[in-house]
This record gives structure tokens, sequence and C-alpha cells, in this order.
């Protein structure tokens, strides 16, 4: 097998409607020996938040010297990076060679297993391959049902906070999203909750209370941005003084607090973390579309918000970089958003909007994004792909001498990328 014909089958495994639950990825991991046992977590839900969370840990951790396996999703650039040892992707080779063990086993299964569960899977059975000291791990949707919710105990369950997202399989209420995502605790375990909805704080806190497990809140009261511009952030956190944020984004700094407490709470179960691992880290850690730079002349920059609490994130973070100046956007966004409210915030500081259709079944018409922008009386221009998109955008922006940021969808990041480089 080689690689084309591992990532075909990967993305070939059920893509047919199944029953939500964690049987198939029980029994597929089960056959395999359960790797998963042999390996210790980090167990990371929420909203939003979780990738940029991950991406710091696994950082920090690494910086230590331990071996680190980091699971995430999706990908941005190429497969291998849902799967990542000592920051290095899994490899082509290790990935077939991984497929060619785990087909003819889901393949038996009478109930096939899923994408998700499938790639959650292999993740297992490559981290324990590698002898990983520790596994930060993300789920994938929700938790309670999440294939990555098959581990046993974890060293402490994270969720990073609750937003209106995937309601059609989440719940429509805080509260109900907060009961999907407090699925992942365990007993007797630490829990750290990140977020701010007092609604969805209470449902978290009872399911702690029912299985004894502890439950820190992350205190921001002491967070203080020093100083925050295109090169990086510094800011102070409790007793932390100075510490440099490499990620861009009024959001990361808090993202970074959500760590801190979490290495905290891991120092307290007697893992060995550095104030100096920590400030290095931080310092070096690299997550793609998130207030990410990807040109400099002209400015443009790419950020994933994808959702409300996402596109607001992003949208102070443009506050804060560029003050009173109206930047260009070009945005693309699934129709099964709230994408009328995600229009109206980027409308705070667009002049120009240059609306794409994303490569996704579930992508809105760039036609019909373009007219809720005109609707709130923003220059809006429907193009016809990301090619014509980017063209559009690069000589607005020669043109008027202002940054472009693109935003509302993860998928059309390597797209633009791509484009650019063209």
């Amino acid at each position: 097998m080689n690689y084309n014909e591992a990532i075909e089958y990967i993305h070939s495994v059920n893509w047919t409607f199944c029953n939500p639950g964690l049987e198939r990825v029980t029994e597929l991991c089960s056959a395999l020996g359960n790797p998963q046992d042999k390996l210790k977590f980090i167990h990371v839900a929420g909203t939003n938040g979780k990738g940029s969370f991950c991406a710091m840990l696994d950082s920090i951790l690494r910086a230590q010297g331990y071996r680190v396996g980091l699971f995430t999703s999706p990908y941005i650039l190429e497969f291998g990076e849902r799967m990542r040892v000592d920051g290095e992707n899994i490899s082509e080779r290790e990935l077939c060679e991984l497929v060619e063990l785990v087909k003819p086993i889901a393949d038996k299964m009478e109930d096939k297993p899923t994408e998700f569960e499938l790639i959650t899977a292999l993740a297992f059975l490559h981290f324990a391959n590698k002898k990983c000291d520790y596994v930060v791990l993300e789920c994938g949707l929700g938790g309670r049902l999440d294939a990555t919710n098959i581990i046993k105990t974890p060293l402490l369950s994270v969720i990073t906070g609750i937003a209106l997202d995937h309601t059609a399989i989440l719940g429509d209420t805080h509260e109900k999203i907060a009961a999907e995502k407090a699925g992942i605790i365990k007993r007797d375990t630490p829990v750290l909750w990140c977020g701010s909805h007092e609604g969805a704080y209470e449902v978290i806190k009872a399911q702690a209370e029912k299985l004894n497990a502890p439950v820190t809140v992350v205190d921001r009261s002491s967070l203080k941005i020093k100083e925050m511009t295109l090169d990086g952030t510094v800011f102070d956190f409790k007793d932390r003084k100075d510490i440099s944020l490499s990620l861009l984004g009024s959001y990361q700094p808090i993202n970074a607090t959500n760590v801190l407490t979490a290495i905290d709470a891991l120092r307290e179960q007697g893992i060995e973390i550095s104030d100096s691992a920590i400030r290095k880290g931080l310092a070096n850690t690299t997550w793609h579309a998130r207030f990410e730079v990807i040109k400099k002349d002209p400015l443009i920059i790419a950020d994933g918000g994808h959702n409300p609490e996402g596109v607001d994130g992003a949208i102070e973070s443009v506050k804060r970089y560029f003050s009173n100046e109206r930047v260009g956007i070009i945005t693309g966004v699934m129709a099964d958003k709230d994408y009328k409210y995600m229009a109206s915030r980027m409308s705070e500081v667009a002049s120009d909007v240059f609306c794409l259709t994303p490569d996704n079944p579930r992508a809105l018409p760039s036609e019909d994004y373009a007219r809720v922008f005109s609707s709130l009386g923003v220059n809006a221009t429907a193009c016809d792909s990301i090619e014509s998109a980017v063209t559009a955008a690069l000589l607005w922006a020669k043109a008027t001498h202002r940054p472009i940021i693109c935003l509302g969808s993860l998928y059309m990041y390597v797209d633009i990328v791509k484009a650019l480089a063209d």
C-alpha cells in the first residue's frame, strides 16, 4: 500500500450516517491490543481554543524533554499534522504501515468504524509505537461520544469553553453543549474549566461532583498584557512576569493562561515542568490559521474563526492591532453557521469584502454571502474562485496599502496559501 492508497482508504471509510457511540472504536482498539491503555493523556474538549491550547502545552512539554504525542483535527496543510510526535508529523511510511495493519481488522467489523474513529485508533497505535511519555489529545466533536473518549483515566480533563456551534449535533443551548463536553470527565480525575458561561459551568461542576473529580477554574484576574504587536505578545500572569508568546491574536494570552493553569495542575501530580521550559515552549509555539501572518507585503493574516465566538476573537484582534483602520476581508463560510452574525461583526472593521465559496459541500455560495455584507453597507464582491478572490484582494491591498484578513473557514486556508504562492 502506498501513501495515496492509505489516504484514500481513510477517507473512504463509512461516510454514510452511523449511530453515535463508542462501541465501534472500542471494538477496533480492543482488536489492536488497546494501545491507548499504554499512554498518559491530557484530554482537551471545548468549542474554541482547543487547538491553540494543545499546541502550547505540547511545545512546553517538549521543551522539558518529554516525548509528546499531539492529536488534533482538522489538519490544515497535510494529513500527517493530525498525529505528531516530538513536533514531527507522522511520516508517509509510518502511516502506510499502520493502515495496512488496521485495514483488515476494520474491514471485518460488522459495524464499520467512521473515518474519525479509524484515525483515532491509528493515532493511538502511533503514539504507543513511539513510546510517548505524554499525549495531548484533542476531542474531535463534543466529548461524551467522541472517539477519543475511550481513554480510561487522563491526567487532566480540560474544557476550554462553551459556545454555540454544531448545534444540530450537540444541542442548541450552552448547557446542552456543556453536558456533551462534560462527558470527558472521569472519576477522581482533575478537571480544568477555562470558560466563562455560568450555565455551562454549573453543568460541568455537577458532572464533576458526581464523579468526585476536583475542578479548577482559571482565574485571569492577574493577566496583564504588557506588549502586543505583530512580532508577538508579552504578558504577566500571577507570579510569572514578562512571558513571551509567539502566537498572535488578542485571544492567545487568554489561551496561554489556560495552559499555565494546566501546567500547575500537572505539577501537583508530580510531573516535572520547569519555568524555563514554560517560557521556551510558549515562545516557540507554532499553530497555523490562528491570526497567522501568511504574507508581509502586502500584509495578509489568516484566522480560522468559523463560528460566532471565533469571529468575535478575530475581530477584537483586528481592532487591537490596527486600531481604527479599515481592512479588507477574504471570507467564505459554511451555510450551517450563524453567518449573518459573523458578517455583522466583520462589517465593524471591513472596508471591502471578497466573498468566496469554500471547497466543502456545506459551503454558503459566495453570492449569498456578498448580499449579506451589502445589506450591512459594506463593499462586497462575490468571487467565482479562491484564486479570483485572492487576486482581487491583492489589487485592493496594493492600491489602499491596507491589510487583508482571511476569515470564516479553516477549509479555505490551504487554498489561499497556494493561491498566494502562484
